[in-house]
Order: C-alpha cells, then structure tokens, then sequence
C-alpha cells in the first residue's frame, strides 16, 4: 500500500494511480529545472565513478515529512543510489537528528540533494503545523482539513505533508468532489438551482463524485436542507453561536465543515460546536521551512 493512502481514512477520490502520477511529474519537472543540461560544478571536479555517502541532518524541531519522496527522487536520478532510513514520516525530530543515508555516486547525490531538500524541508513545515491543529483537536472528534491553497506545481507534496502531520485531506482538485461556493451560486441564481444543475449534471456525465454546498447563513443552511444529495455543508465565516445553531439543524442529514480564517486560537472553540471538519488554508500557505541540511560523511 502506498504510503499516502495506509493508515488514514482517504475522504477525497483521487486514485493511488493519480496521485503517483502527480509525484512522477513533480520529479521530472524538478530536476529538468534544476539541473538542465547538467550538474557542471560536480561534473567539473568530482570523478564519475567516485561513490559517496551523506546523511540528511536535522537542525529543528517538528514532524519529518518527504523522507518517502526522497527516496523517489534518489531513485529517479540514479536508481543505484542505496537509502537507510533511521526515521520514518511523521515522526517527531530534534536538532541533530539523522534521518536517513544514502550511498552511491557522488555525482548523483549531489544532483537530488536541492530536490530532497527543498522538498523536505517544505513538507516537515506543513506536518508540523498541521499536527499542532491535530494536537490541538483532540478529544473533539473534529477533523482538520487542508484546502486547494497549495504552491502551484507541488499539491500532491503539501497534501501528502498533511496527511503525515495527521490531518485529513479536502478535495485535491476541481476534478475530484463539486464544491459549490458563493461564486458558484451567485452566478448560477441560487442555492436550489445549483444543486438541481449539478445534479444533472453529474447524472449526465455519469460522475459518481460528492457535493459540498457553502452556506454564508442560517438561512442558506436552511435553503441547502431542503436538497437531497448533499455530502458536507460548508458552515463559512459564522460565529461559535450561529455554527452552533448550524449544526443543531443539520444534525445526521450530512456530514459539516467550519471554514473562514480560523487558527490555532479558535479552532477548539469552532470544534466544541460539533462540527465534523475544520477547513484551514494556513496548513498549506502560511509556514516556515525546517532547517534540514544533506551533508557528507
């Protein structure tokens, strides 16, 4: 089993295959970027046939994310190259800690080290702050979500970095799950006349996927109650007391998500309202990369 998708409750519909997919074209695209036409600082001084060995070195504190894709990226670049993992995903880390080696040629562990690292660095960010809502979760039941608020080009990465902190993932895509928001239902003419079309439509195009419905009030909620099919409701910007009410009204009839600037100070409290999900862009847009370092040894 993959690793993105054992040991968790997978919500969205991406398949293993897509996702794989997604990674492959990270790689690729990574190291065509980073590397062009060749490495000419090893190529310059460091003999083809001479092999080497480095240690990924912890200078933080947090979760370790992306030590799975690294071995991908290792592997991409040379499939020679030998990893010992000493730590796994989501594991706690500590300054000084060494969480893998890998031995091969020099050349190519110099060619994937920017890769890895820029990678692991970004992903144990993304862990670690999302393990803290996680923590701070507890007992509630309530489960954080990611959104689409990810670095064009790398999603499947700072989704992956979130599921190894503990969170759950949201839709990965437009493709995968309807969600239909403000813009969606002004522009349509309405909650009901959003619902019916998107229900047709999915019916038409033979589209097994779920609908999420934003809802700006109570009486939107109401208006969306009124509509079978609906998967989640999307409670967005209301205060504890009109979440509250939200939830009350929906009760069993689908499941509910809290969104709208939540962070680490509120997100007990809009969890202690009984919602089931709690949305939070910030996993994604707003952290500062571990301090992770690939030195020789």
């Amino acid at each position: 089993m993959y690793p993105y998708f054992s040991n968790h409750r997978f919500y969205t519909m991406i398949t293993e295959k897509q996702f794989q997919k997604e990674l492959d074209l990270i790689i690729a695209n990574a190291i065509r970027e980073d590397v062009g036409d060749g490495d000419h600082s090893s190529l310059a001084c460091i003999p083809a046939d001479a092999q080497g060995k480095a240690k990924l070195l912890v200078k933080d504190e947090g979760i370790i994310a992306g030590i799975e894709f690294a071995k991908q990226v290792f592997s991409y670049v040379d499939p020679n190259m030998q990893v010992e993992t000493l730590i796994e995903d989501g594991s706690e880390v500590k300054y000084g800690d060494i969480a893998f080696y890998v031995t091969g040629s020099s050349q190519s562990i110099l060619k994937a080290e920017r890769l890895v690292l820029n990678a692991m660095q970004r992903m144990s960010a993304i862990a670690t702050k999302t393990n803290k809502f996680v923590k701070l979760l507890e007992g509630t039941g309530t489960k954080i979500l990611d959104t689409r608020k990810t670095t064009p080009g790398i999603r499947a990465l700072e989704k992956w970095a979130v599921k190894i902190g503990g969170g759950v993932n949201h839709r990965f895509a437009l493709y995968d799950m309807v969600m239909l928001k403000d813009n969606h239902i002004d522009f349509c003419g309405g909650i009901t006349q959003a619902i019916d079309k998107t229900k047709t439509y999915l019916k038409e195009n033979n589209l097994d996927i779920r609908i999420i419905v934003e809802a700006r009030d109570l009486k939107e909620i109401e208006e969306i109650l009124q509509s079978d099919g609906v998967y989640r409701i999307l409670i967005d910007n209301f205060n504890y007391d009109d979440t509250r009410k939200a939830v009350a009204m929906i009760g069993d009839k689908c499941l509910t998500e809290s969104s709208g600037g939540i962070n680490e100070k509120t997100v007990r409290h809009y969890a202690e309202c009984g919602v089931d999900f709690i949305s939070s862009g910030a996993l994604t847009h707003s952290v500062y990369n571990m301090d992770l370092s690939l030195k020789a040894v």
